[in-house]
């Protein structure tokens, strides 16, 4: 292009600097990001059956202080670029346990999110979970698909779901643009993925963005059945759907890698892929 250009007398090096310029607008951006999302740890609820939702805003118990320092020293050596938490006392407190291990976590700030909340479970919270499969068996459905009364539809969770993914990736693509990072490596096209070998690297081995989310239980039950139903996300090789969709356990792993394209009308999730779902391996001793 500069041979051409120059080879035209009326062709300032200004006029080629605005043709690189536009050229470098108007292409394709791609960006590759991580997404490890973390179950909080055991609560004394959880240890009892007892539904909290978004009204019982309860600590970690002993054994849910252990699992998220489980999980810290599982995934101090992984690289992350940002944190978002749910803004209950639980989550947090497991995020605080992850990030106090992390080496890349030392310059991040958490940020809070209220989007990220538990599934409301109306006048159901604080009692049994039995008590609510009870209810939903006499309803006719199933207990995860069962509202009770004044609490969240799983709609209503999906519909968080997609707004905090929304703005989660819009805020990433714009700090990365910020550091400069758009001429670099967000115009690079994805690498194959490694084989997974059962590390908690998998996945995101050098990868420089990488968000961790700590979440809720049936929160993350909505987001996974989001991504392999409406986004098409292939579950890992052998997987069983039923299993992968299911509840996390507490201080539970799972891991996806998404695809970004920058267009004209702004940031589209164009592909996204599952890791794993409920890695347990850090607390299986616990």
């Amino acid at each position: 292009m500069r041979g051409l250009f120059w080879a035209t007398s009326w062709v300032t090096p200004e006029l080629v600097l605005v043709a690189v310029r536009a050229l470098n607008f108007t292409s394709m951006k791609v960006l590759k990001l991580g997404l490890t999302l973390v179950r909080h740890g055991e609560t004394q609820y959880n240890k009892e059956g007892l539904l909290q939702g978004q009204t019982i805003d309860s600590g970690l118990s002993e054994i849910g202080l252990q699992q998220a320092e489980a999980a810290g020293r599982y995934l101090k050596d992984v690289l992350f670029s940002n944190v978002f938490v749910s803004d209950m006392l639980r989550a947090r407190q497991t995020a605080e346990a992850i990030m106090r291990q992390n080496r890349s976590c030392c310059g991040l700030r958490m940020v809070c999110d209220p989007l990220l909340k538990e599934r409301s479970f109306g006048i159901a919270e604080g009692g049994h979970i039995k008590d609510v499969r009870e209810m939903a068996k006499a309803a006719g459905q199933t207990f995860p698909d069962f509202t009770p009364p004044e609490g969240e539809t799983q709609d209503q969770v999906k519909e968080r779901v997609e707004r905090f993914l929304d703005k989660m990736l819009r805020r990433i693509w714009d700090e990365r643009r910020r550091d400069g990072g758009e001429d670099d490596r967000a115009e690079r096209a994805p690498a194959e993925a490694p084989p997974d070998e059962g590390t908690a690297e998998d996945g995101v081995g050098g990868t420089p963005l990488h968000a961790l989310v700590v979440t809720h239980g049936a929160y993350m039950c909505v987001a996974a059945r989001y991504f392999v139903e409406e986004l098409r996300c292939p579950l890992p090789p052998g997987s069983d759907k039923a299993a992968m969709l299911s509840i996390s356990p507490n201080a539970g792993l799972c891991r996806f890698i998404l695809t970004l394209r920058k267009e004209e009308g702004g940031v589209e999730l164009s592909h996204v892929r599952c890791v794993f779902m409920h890695r347990r391996d850090h607390i299986r001793s616990l």
